[in-house]
């Protein structure tokens, strides 16, 4: 993983905590280049720059707490400024409330609810006016003894990858013509009206949350699973070559690094929740 200089990229100024520049603002390329996470109950992430960004403006979180185990994956909207200063801040108050809410009893449906209109304000926040408004997508995911619960907001997805039988995507893109977003976080954007979904699986699998940099290169569940279910993924990267690794992170390695191989014009991040469901271990 490369290491964050102290010294800006374009002025030489001082780098702030967030990975801009406090003297010109500019973001650093090797900020968040590639980040890894995983949890004690086997779920991982990966976060990845790309190969064709400068920066890496998506973000994610991952956590457990109780009998949750909770993911957050968010993309910086291109056109937006700081969009990848959104992302994370998406991230972290959409985490921060959905380990608070589930803690507290609430339900994951109200759960999600909040943490998008929460992560939602948190954005509108940053913006110097409409015009100059940090944007980002959002995906969240529950997994727990009862089942899987997603909220999206714009195009960044979740989707139920059973080790047997049909996979499916649990969330529809905001978007419309020639795939443009219809609905995101920022100021510029309408309150926040996440999509929720609640499934109840019968058979263990995945939950994936991931960002566009994954899933225009594997659209379908079925590619997705293809891919996970290779003894070997062909990759090219030597950073994603087979090795050892506990859980799903081997797993979300061959996801990355397929879309990486495939040309990794994108930011790209993946994350995976496994699922047993209860009775079925």
């Amino acid at each position: 993983m490369a290491e964050l200089s102290t010294d800006c990229a374009e002025c030489g100024g001082t780098v702030a905590p967030d990975g801009h520049c406090w003297e010109c603002g500019a973001a650093q390329p090797a900020f968040r280049a590639h980040e890894e996470i995983t949890t004690d109950d086997g779920a991982a992430a990966i976060s990845d720059r790309g190969t064709r960004r400068g920066i890496n403006a998506d973000a994610m979180a991952l956590t457990r707490t109780g009998r949750w185990t909770i993911g957050i994956v968010c993309d910086g909207v291109s056109m937006s400024p700081r969009s990848d200063r959104a992302a994370q801040l998406a991230a972290e108050v959409g985490m921060t409330t959905l380990v608070a809410r589930l803690s507290a009893g609430a339900v994951p449906e109200c759960a999600l609810e909040e943490a998008a209109v929460r992560a939602g304000r948190a954005v509108a926040a940053l913006a110097a006016s409409v015009d100059a408004a940090p944007a980002c997508t959002y995906v969240a995911g529950i997994a727990g003894p009862e089942g899987i619960w997603s909220a999206s907001i714009g195009d960044s997805r979740a989707y139920w990858l059973p080790d047997e039988g049909p996979g499916t995507a649990l969330t529809e893109d905001d978007a419309g013509a020639l795939e443009a977003l219809t609905a995101w976080l920022g100021a510029d954007a309408d309150a926040p009206a996440p999509h929720i979904r609640s499934y109840r699986p019968r058979v263990a699998g995945r939950l994936l949350l991931c960002t566009d940099g994954l899933w225009r290169y594997l659209p379908d569940a079925e590619e997705l699973r293809t891919v996970l279910t290779r003894r070997q993924a062909p990759l090219t990267h030597p950073q994603y070559a087979p090795r050892a690794a506990g859980g799903q992170l081997e797993d979300v390695r061959k996801l990355v690094g397929y879309a990486l191989d495939a040309g990794g014009h994108d930011n790209i991040t993946a994350l995976l929740i496994p699922i047993v469901p209860t009775g079925s271990a």
